[in-house]
């Protein structure tokens, strides 16, 4: 018997034993299943991504190599590929934890093998894992191992079955060891087979899944009603006080609130689901028999092991679950937000006056220049109404000032009707001039800026109170390059982000940061420290070393100038270079996203455009003649193969591949280069409606029931949108009143930053609520 397990343990260590790397190939083979994508594609991107290319630098300028996938597809096969070499090595520590003990099967090996999860083997690990002392393990070390086995069996045997079962527990039977009787020896043993059933991966599995498809969340107020009174005074979670509801069809952002209320001491939480309806998950691995006098101790000790280890760990898990799926999805719709807020269109070339209202301290005042330089500061007190009128109005005509930005915070509408005030004034004694607009600007995230290093260095003869006014300021200006400047989590888009994980809240967020500044592009000249950071490959130092090195040396002249850099060496220079852009340099290519490796294909390109009086890359209008060229000959050419061969397609993109064999690049590449030459410098939000500028204030009073306005989405959430429609209060547009369709997702309807027009349903002053809709306006 020893002989065949050295065998057959020798056997499950050789043929089985684990490859020793997972190949990419391997990884690929398993991702173009999940993500229905080539094999080569998936293979060349893993190996961009090993070899440290950035998502927005393969994305923007490897798409020859990646076909063309865009950043989400990227990040998944990065992320996928990380998970999956995270399950090989976890397969590799159980295969030699389980070796180590002599306990590894050639059945167990293969097993191991085609796990397709961390979960599944974590199940196959489960029986094997070292664990503290249990009822089960008191009984083995009692020797009633064998008893147990016999019970899980079942033998069916003929005779009165008190006395076989008698029989049967009589060796066990040892008082030194603690087992006095049979009652004693069978409890023990059932204890055992407890543990053996629910420790099985088979069992686990399909308890698990039948746990997760029918068992109910259910919630109840906690007994003690002063605790509830002090933690839940304005019956926040009154909804959930008696609740119940099967957990797939629980919203994600029910499951935060319950978690959050159970947190807080106010709810009690629980998943459960009967017996009875995972029974057969159970005696389909371990069938009863009927003819066995050791039937109904199996039944009990299914049932036992269900109630006391199996359903409290599953219920574990699917709480863990629910929460993990609650957590992704809140997470992902932040970064959504944050993605729609960063991106919202910069109002260029305009001097802004902000304003960061306040009672006691007075309203803050700061102008900064076109480029957001500091010019001034000033305060006014709302108090001294005729003083603080013709401060504005001063500072209004001093500085040419032709935008006010005013914080939402305290005090802000009352500001706000002190600046609509003058500008009526403004508009009747000046006719005929355009009188300046303002717009509330969400100051979230304004103090922590304020108060951190950046700003200290930035502005240190300034105060915080300063500081902060000039960040709103600038968030009209440029809301990219000055809320990348903030924690992504204190800007005031998110749903219940702090219930979520704060890691991979933090990851997510930062990579929508990063992902954005290399979207729209960062002008080297004038880009901030927290901005440069964020381009791909720079990390701070070298952020730091760019702006110290501008600092020293003026302007940078060329993007190759970068390379004198200290800490920027050519690795970083390669993917950064595409993303830093310089206006008014030496080389014109470098006011654009033509990565300098493409220069060269550039200007041969360039050599092919129609003449004209000048032939730099400032000449879009050759560009546009270009394609209409090529576009005639396109037509002519289909023409004649029309006429000569019937309708046999010779090639939509046959000469625009020419055209970039002769250049050197591929065809995705040629048509970014054309996009580039014909649109230099060009920012991708400018192509995004610009923010709205009021002149006149707007009071919940003066809303009426049917009142058609233009807003803009401030914020998204699961069940609808909150909009900035001019008063104290956003309104809310409930995801039922988005449009005359079911609406699943406000994110495929709305935008934060996007400007909609929406009619006024409800207004209930009292509790600051006004409800509004998106549905059948008319035109």
């Amino acid at each position: 018997m020893a002989t065949q397990e050295s065998t057959t343990q020798t056997a499950a260590t050789t043929e089985h034993a684990p490859a020793a790397i997972l190949s990419v190939e391997d990884i690929a083979r398993i991702l173009s299943v999940e993500l229905k994508l080539g094999r080569g594609q998936i293979v060349r991107t893993i190996v961009l991504i090993d070899e440290g290319n950035t998502t927005p630098f393969i994305a923007r300028y490897r798409k020859e190599v990646t076909e063309s996938l865009d950043e989400v597809q990227i990040q998944a096969i990065a992320d996928r590929a990380l998970a999956l070499r995270a399950l090989f090595e976890r397969k590799q520590d159980v295969h030699r934890l389980i070796e180590a003990q002599g306990k590894l099967t050639l059945e167990l090996a293969s097993a191991l093998e085609a796990a397709k999860t961390l979960q599944d083997v974590e199940d196959l690990y489960l029986p094997y894992r070292p664990k503290r002392k249990t009822r089960a393990s008191v009984a083995r070390e009692k020797g009633l191992t064998p008893l147990a086995e016999l019970i899980i069996q079942q033998p069916a045997t003929v005779g009165d079955r008190e006395s076989l079962l008698e029989q049967h527990a009589q060796p066990f039977l040892n008082a030194d060891k603690g087992v006095e009787s049979s009652q004693e020896a069978y409890a023990g043993a059932c204890d055992i087979v407890a543990e053996m059933i629910v420790e099985d991966a088979a069992v686990r599995k399909n308890v698990r899944t039948t746990f997760f498809q029918r068992s109910a969340l259910g919630s109840r107020v906690v007994a003690d009603a002063e605790k509830v009174a002090e933690k839940d005074p304005t019956g926040v979670y009154r909804l959930y006080y008696e609740f119940d509801e099967n957990v797939t069809s629980l919203v994600p952002h029910r499951v935060l609130a319950l978690n959050r209320g159970e947190r807080e001491g106010v709810l009690r939480v629980n998943i459960s689901l009967p017996y009875e309806q995972v029974q057969r998950d159970i005696t389909t691995h371990y069938p009863v028999k009927a003819t066995s006098p050791f039937a109904s101790l199996l039944v009990d000790a299914m049932e036992d092991g269900y109630k006391r280890l199996l359903a409290p760990a599953i219920e574990r898990e699917a709480r863990l679950e629910l929460t993990t799926k609650a957590e992704e999805h809140a997470i992902n719709v932040f970064a959504t937000n944050l993605r729609n807020l960063l991106l919202q269109p910069p109002l260029r070339g305009k001097k802004v006056l902000g304003i960061d209202p306040g009672f006691r301290t007075g309203c803050k005042l700061t102008v900064v220049d076109e480029n957001g330089k500091y010019i001034t500061s000033d305060t006014m007190y709302l108090y001294q109404a005729d003083k603080a009128r013709q401060q504005l109005r001063q500072m209004l005509a001093d500085y040419e000032i032709s935008v006010i930005a005013i914080g939402n915070g305290t005090a802000s509408r009352e500001t706000e009707q002190l600046v609509a005030d003058l500008l009526r004034e403004l508009g009747e004694q000046h006719p005929g001039q355009e009188a300046p607009g303002y717009m509330i600007v969400n100051e979230a995230g304004a103090s922590v800026y304020s108060a951190s290093e950046a700003a200290r260095e930035e502005f240190p003869t300034l105060d915080a109170t300063q500081r902060g006014t000039i960040s709103i300021a600038r968030r009209l200006q440029d809301p990219l390059a000055e809320l990348v400047k903030i924690d992504p989590k204190a800007v005031g888009v998110g749903l219940y982000q702090h219930d979520v994980d704060q890691k991979a809240l933090a990851a997510m967020l930062d990579r929508v940061v990063e992902s954005c500044v290399n979207f729209a592009g960062v002008e080297v000249n004038s880009a901030s420290a927290a901005l440069l950071k964020r381009v791909s490959g720079i990390n701070s130092r070298v952020a730091n070393a760019i702006v110290k090195y501008r600092e020293a040396h003026g302007p940078f002249k060329a993007r190759k100038d970068l390379l004198k850099v200290s800490g920027l060496g050519p690795a970083t220079f390669v993917q950064a270079a595409g993303f830093l852009k310089i206006a008014n340099g030496v080389e014109p290519l470098d006011n654009t996203f033509i990565h300098p490796e493409s220069y060269d294909a550039a200007r041969k390109l360039l050599e092919l455009l129609p003449a004209g009086d000048d032939k730099q890359v400032k000449s879009a209008e050759r560009v546009v003649q270009f394609r209409q060229m090529i576009k005639l000959q396109q037509s002519l050419g289909r023409s004649q193969r029309n006429r000569s061969q019937g309708n046999t397609d010779g090639g939509e993109n046959a000469t625009w591949m020419e055209i970039a064999r002769n250049v050197g690049v591929g065809l995705p590449t040629l048509n970014d280069i054309l996009e580039n030459l014909e649109k230099p410098g060009l920012d991708p939000r400018d192509a995004l409606p610009p923010p709205i500028l009021r002149h006149d204030v707007l009071k919940m009073e003066d809303l009426q029931p049917g009142m058609v306005l233009q807003g803009t989405v401030r914020n998204v959430v699961d069940f609808g949108a909150f909009v900035d429609i001019g008063v104290k209060h956003d309104g809310l547009v409930h995801v039922s009143e988005m449009a005359d369709r079911f609406v699943r997702d406000p994110l495929t309807i709305v935008a934060v930053g996007q400007v909609v027009r929406v009619q006024v349903l409800d207004i209930d002053i009292k509790r600051n609520r006004i409800q509004l809709s998106m549905r059948n306006i008319k035109a």
